[in-house]
């Protein structure tokens, strides 16, 4: 079961923030609004996609991360990291030299996620086959999807595999590995670098388990510049040994089609959460052919494109695409002791059931909901249509929506108030003291200091 109160890892600093409306309009699932010249984020409706924190003009929008000296409490200092991390180095630096940088500020063991590879898709594999009824099989592996479906499209929750991400999966291989060398289970702590927020919010506020088995995050761009501080251009020890059970499936795997590929005769992977959304609509009012498997992506390029990356996505898949042809395929792995000895870790990955969390429906009573729905396309006729903003909404339809739950009124729209104006409904003073209540007072004085001044940067 879903916890009763989801994390989420964005926060807004509001001495940064100016409620340009950049997020705001940014945001896929209309999940922010200006209010008193500031944006905020409704907890429901967020997915941790990261779009609004790449808008931001001001960097009002961060993202908190576990204090990397937490680590230091425990005896076996695990980096758990995805093979997509690697990507984001220039060519010059080794596999090897990457490794010993990561060793060398404090981590005792080093493993990419995806390794062994093979234990997921063989478990994702039997799930479609005793699902066969049940299509198009939607990945999991994408956390701000699964929050997106959870919330807009839960008539789709039953098409969800329920299977956990790699990460769960090179936690389990971590311990075991670990414990074969004489470890206690509470002497391991289980660090993760992520490439994107979503995938934090999948460990704090995990959907399919109670709790996480990873101890704390790491956002990948803030221990990309500590190993670019600690990397060697020497000679560094051999590590490949950490990488017995890497394959080329597994460093594939968090790019587009990495997963899809392995999945179906008919599959498709999207990427980009925008291009999910319209086409989950297709789906959802059955205008999709017959589809055996989705992998659908919230970043463009996947994870290469993760809002925590450093480096160019671009730049980022070549690499990895270049790397994967040096290592061997799932396959040839399969009768290696990982693999052949996986039921336990399989039995691991097995998620619970995902719940369907809807906010998007005007009200929980249906009769109800349908009357607001029928309130909201009245109002809708006296609005302009315009999708300006300037009300605090992203745009009409989620102002009307907005005013039949009493979250807004007729008179946000600047447009409306103009009118009322002029056949004098309302006046001037109340109509600029509803404006400054929208967007903070002296908003609109001059101000030297604004983002675009003259002269800025000088």
């Amino acid at each position: 079961m879903a916890p009763a109160r989801t994390y989420h890892a964005l926060t807004i600093d509001e001495d940064k923030c100016i409620g340009c409306t950049h997020c705001m309009k940014a945001c896929p699932t209309e999940a922010i609004r200006v209010v008193n010249g500031l944006a905020e984020i409704w907890s429901a409706r967020c997915v941790d996609c990261g779009h609004c924190m790449r808008a931001c003009p001001e960097k009002a929008i961060y993202v908190e991360q576990d204090d990397l000296q937490n680590a230091k409490s425990f005896k076996y200092r695990v980096v758990l990291f995805p093979a997509v991390m690697i990507g984001q180095f220039p060519e010059k630096y080794t596999e090897d030299q990457i490794y010993a940088a990561l060793l060398k500020i404090g981590f005792t063991h080093v493993f990419e996620v995806e390794q062994p590879i093979g234990v997921l898709k063989s478990s994702i594999r039997q799930y479609c086959r005793t699902t066969e009824n049940i299509k198009p099989h939607i990945s999991t592996f994408c956390p701000a999807i699964v929050r997106l479906i959870q919330i807009k499209y839960p008539s789709l929750i039953d098409n969800m595999i329920q299977r956990k991400a790699p990460h769960d999966l090179g936690a389990h291989f971590a311990i075991n590995e670990l414990k074969k060398q004489g470890a206690n289970e509470d002497e391991i702590g289980l660090f993760y670098v992520t490439p994107c927020n979503a995938k934090i919010t999948s460990v704090k506020s995990p959907v399919g388990e109670k709790e996480s088995i990873v101890d704390g995050i790491i956002n990948m761009n803030t221990l990309y510049n500590k190993v670019m501080q600690a990397i060697d251009d020497k000679e560094v020890p051999d590590t490949s040994s950490q990488r017995q059970n890497l394959t080329r499936d597994g460093i594939l795997w968090s790019l587009t089609r990495g997963e899809s590929v392995h999945f179906g005769e008919r599959s498709m992977a999207i990427d980009g959460i925008h291009n999910v959304i319209r086409f989950l609509e297709r789906l959802e009012n059955e205008e999709v052919p017959d589809i055996d498997f989705l992998e659908l992506r919230a970043c463009d390029q996947s994870c290469a494109g993760g809002i925590m990356m450093t480096g160019n996505r671009f730049l980022t898949v070549e690499r990895l695409e270049s790397r994967a042809k040096r290592y061997p395929p799932a396959w040839k792995l399969q009768q290696s002791d990982p693999v052949k000895n996986s039921k336990e870790i399989k039995q691991k990955l097995v998620a619970d059931k995902i719940v369907p969390r809807p906010a998007f429906s005007l009200d929980k009573d249906r009769v109800r909901a349908l009357e607001k729905m029928n309130k909201a396309q009245r109002i809708i006729c006296f609005l302009p249509g315009i999708d300006c903003g300037a009300c605090g909404a992203p745009n009409c339809q989620a102002l009307a929506e907005d005013m039949v739950n009493g979250r807004a009124k007729m008179s946000d729209c600047i447009f409306l108030q103009q009118m009322w104006e002029d056949e004098g409904r309302i006046s001037t003073d109340k109509a600029f003291r509803n404006v400054e209540k929208k967007w903070g007072e002296k908003r609109f004085q001059a101000d030297c200091n604004k983002r675009g001044k003259r002269n800025e940067g000088f």
